[in-house]
């Protein structure tokens, strides 16, 4: 068992699943009673402490409404090998109707020791995520 905090490189690493469609790999780092905040005035916002639920209830809806599912590329990390980091996050979609789903994500995110993820404020443009929804659901 690791006694430091992901370094930026291990951050990039567990992230890097996310990009590639594989969303297990990287929940593999998540707490299973994560505490999740979505910000934000939208279909999606709201507090969630349990990372099935989360997934169900966020990024598994989101995936409902597009013509592929959506792949979070990285964009930058800002800190590493400490409690917290901030993970800027890039989606580039497209939902069922055409409405290009370009959205820029602000995760900030506090890790156990471990290298799990344990607290995410996750801030994202709501506006369209609330028109994709509406449009598309």
């Amino acid at each position: 068992m690791s006694s430091a905090y992901p370094s930026r490189e291990m951050i990039l690493e567990i992230f890097a699943g996310l990009a590639a469609g594989k969303y297990s790999d990287f929940f593999a780092h998540v707490a299973d009673d994560v505490d999740w905040t979505v910000m934000g005035h939208h279909p999606l916002a709201g507090q969630h402490h349990d990372k099935i639920v989360f997934q169900k209830q966020t990024l598994g809806r989101l995936s409902g409404i597009m013509k592929e599912p959506v792949q979070l590329k990285v964009r930058n990390v800002v800190g590493g090998g400490e409690e917290w980091a901030v993970v800027e996050l890039v989606a580039n979609s497209t939902c069922k109707n055409g409405l290009e789903f370009d959205n820029t994500y602000a995760w900030v995110c506090r890790w156990s020791k471990e290298g799990k993820i344990v607290q995410v404020r996750a801030y994202l443009d709501s506006a369209l995520v609330k028109q994709a929804i509406e449009e598309n659901e």
